[in-house]
């Protein structure tokens, strides 16, 4: 049970299972909390005034930056100032309103980060009109959908996805009217979309179209939607989940009281580089933080090949990142060591392990062993610029591997989180100093509070004496209003007034959270035994031969398949050790010797970690492509997407039953 007080406050205890209902957990809230829930100040309305209040107090200092590329080479960061945005902001805002959007209407915005988009975001608040983030990757039918289902008049958009939008104007003719690009427009493209009955604009026309008059803006309320940011799901159409202005605001001054209390509040000396997408929740509330406090925030160039380019160029104070990114900067710092030598290796390995042992043991990261931070470590900061003192980590779970090598960075405090759109982005975090806390989520945010609840069918007990089990709920101040236009749907998570997240945690003994499961991904297989398949995903993911894996089974078989995507270099190590030829990736995947290796090696994993005998894997397929989502196979937050991996591997699922039952007969 949790017993540590110091972290978390009891504050209402659970209740038993009824006829209705499973029995459900106490009732817990993080102590920075202890005397009622972060809420809102009576003044602030809307969070178009945490940026109006910036402007005032920074004026001149350096708000949003990007780098500029011409004849092929790329440049430094230039900046516009907060009140060279705020300008910017008023300008579209009006022009905007020209166009009949008005206060509570739905305008859409459609790119990859950059400065722009942040200005039409701000554009809107700054007119009460409702902001609907469209993710680049989501696809022309997810596009027209959101577009349709949101009324959607006006969407901003990228200049290279002009095109894109052009080409779905003809199913979502009734609603959208006008087009403003990023950038420029081609005539071309002005004769198409005047041959679609829809208006478009570069930039710098639309902009003129308004005027700087900011006397007359229309008054916020706390419960005027703010956005309507559609998830991309793992199934289905994507679902609109309306956050309001309170929501939005008060997970602003909440992000700001654990910056305070773990590292410190950020202010006009911090950088925030940006690249996750500002379409999801993570990155763009924490972009308005930044901007509530005077920070710089510089973009990224939208290339995966140059993101740690840019890193360097900009130099951030805070980084946000996801699993995916902070492995390949494990993977790449340790590779650096490997190659600098065995002596080399063995020292760090030394020093690494003699810090880790005295961070374990309680001793602050500063505290661990600052001569090896001098004379190891300091480096390490390098990686990410130099200047990180913060790095934040979300979407999904960290390897503890990687968390515990990312908390002995000197002067650089790590603290990961979990949260969902419908929690307005962070609904739990880690404190940065408390060892313990690796492998968790951490405690709720100040504005939430959070419960347990039972989930007979997975053997999970919210009132177990050993370890309380159950699906995450969560309520609070930060929650979502709803789903857009779907009150069925909002009607089967909020419950009683309690959010079901879907995902199973624990809690543990210091009061933070740890996720261990999902409730949706769940299936019986045809003796009766059910089966947590993110879970099998999670276990056999640390088997360091794969890069990802996409577990199968069904209540019509009795046994496990997998399609497993290796890691390049494991299997032309593998290839080299059994006179294979290690040029060609496609067909090592194919081979048959190769394709046992790794069925052999992932079951390995899966008794090292006691897994049940159903829960192993019976036959596998190696595929060279990884998932992604120009396939569809996964969300923009790098989630299996089932059905469709189920889809597009049809065959290949069949023929690997098919096979192994001729093996078993």
């Amino acid at each position: 049970m949790v017993s540590a007080v110091d972290h978390v406050l009891l504050v209402e205890e659970g209740r038993p299972a009824t006829a209705e209902h499973p029995s459900a957990g106490p009732v817990y809230r993080c102590k920075y909390a202890k005397d009622g829930l972060l809420d809102l100040p009576t003044d602030i309305d809307s969070p178009w005034q945490f940026f109006s209040e910036a402007v005032k107090k920074y004026p001149n200092e350096q708000m949003l930056g990007r780098r500029l590329t011409t004849d092929s080479k790329v440049g430094p960061y230039t900046w516009i100032t907060y009140k060279e945005a705020h300008d910017a902001a008023i300008r579209i805002g009006s022009a905007i309103r020209s166009r009949g959007v008005d206060p509570g209407h739905c305008c859409g915005i459609y790119g990859s980060n950059c400065p722009e988009w942040i200005i039409a975001m701000e554009a809107c608040m700054s007119q009460g009109i409702t902001y609907v983030p469209l993710y680049d990757t989501l696809g022309v039918n997810a596009v027209e959908f959101i577009i349709n289902h949101a009324g959607v008049s006006l969407v901003f958009v990228q200049e290279k996805t002009v095109s894109s939008i052009l080409s779905c104007q003809k199913g979502c003719s009734s609603n959208l009217k006008t087009i403003v690009s990023f950038g420029e427009v081609s005539s071309t493209q002005k004769e198409e979309a005047k041959n679609q009955c829809v208006s478009l604009f570069s930039w710098n026309e639309f902009s003129l179209m308004g005027n700087s008059d900011e006397t007359n803006l229309p008054r916020k309320r706390k419960t005027d939607i703010c956005t309507i940011m559609y998830t991309s799901g793992t199934t289905g159409e994507p679902k609109g989940v309306i956050l309001n202005n309170a929501a939005i605001s008060v997970q602003v001054l909440s992000i700001d009281k654990m910056l305070e209390v773990t590292d410190r509040s950020c202010d006009t000396s911090d950088v925030f580089f940006s690249y996750l997408p500002l379409a999801h929740c993570y990155d763009q509330v924490m972009e308005i933080y930044f901007l509530s406090r005077g920070s710089s925030v510089g973009y990224w160039r939208g290339d995966i090949r140059y993101l740690m380019d840019d890193v360097q160029a900009l130099k951030p104070t805070v980084f946000c990142g996801v699993p995916r990114v902070y492995d390949k900067l494990y993977a790449g710092i340790m590779q650096k060591i490997s190659a600098s030598g065995l002596l080399r290796k063995k020292l760090f390995d030394f020093a690494y392990n003699y810090k880790l042992g005295n961070m374990r043991k309680g001793f602050s990261q500063e505290e661990a062993s600052p001569r090896l931070d001098r004379l190891m470590f300091d480096k390490l900061k390098e990686a990410l610029g130099g200047r990180a003192h913060m790095l934040l980590s979300g979407a999904a779970p960290l390897p503890r591997h990687v968390e515990e090598f990312l908390r002995i960075i000197p002067a650089s405090n790590l603290s990961q989180g979990y949260g969902l759109t419908e929690s307005c982005g962070g609904s739990f975090t880690t404190l940065a100093g408390v060892f313990s806390m690796v492998g968790t989520v951490g405690v709720p945010m100040p504005t939430v509070e959070a419960r347990l609840v039972s989930v007979p069918e997975m053997g999970y007990d919210a009132f177990s004496a050993d370890v309380p089990r159950g699906e995450i709920c969560l309520r609070g101040n930060s929650m979502f209003s709803g789903y857009h236009k779907r009150q069925d749907l909002t009607d089967q998570v909020l419950i009683d007034g309690w959010f079901h997240t879907g995902d199973i945690g624990e809690w543990q003994e210091d009061g933070s959270m740890k996720i261990i499961d999902r409730k949706k991904n769940i299936f019986k297989l045809s003796q009766g035994e059910y089966v947590a398949v993110e879970n099998l995903e999670n276990t056999y993911s640390r088997c360091p031969l794969i890069a990802q894996i996409w577990v199968y089974g069904n209540s019509f078989e009795s046994f496990l398949v997998g399609v497993v995507v290796p890691d390049r270099k494991a299997i032309e190590d593998w290839a080299k050790l059994n006179n294979q030829s290690p040029n060609d990736f496609e067909s090592l995947c194919q081979n048959l010797k190769a394709q046992k290796y790794f069925l052999d090696e992932l079951n390995s994993t899966a008794k090292q970690y006691q897994l049940k005998g159903f829960e192993m894997l019976k036959a596998i397929h190696l595929e060279p492509n990884p998932f992604d989502i120009e396939r569809d196979l996964i969300t923009p937050t790098f989630k299996l997407k089932r059905p469709q991996l189920l889809q597009h591997y049809k065959g290949i699922v069949d023929q690997l039953y098919s096979e192994a039952k001729r093996s078993m007969a």
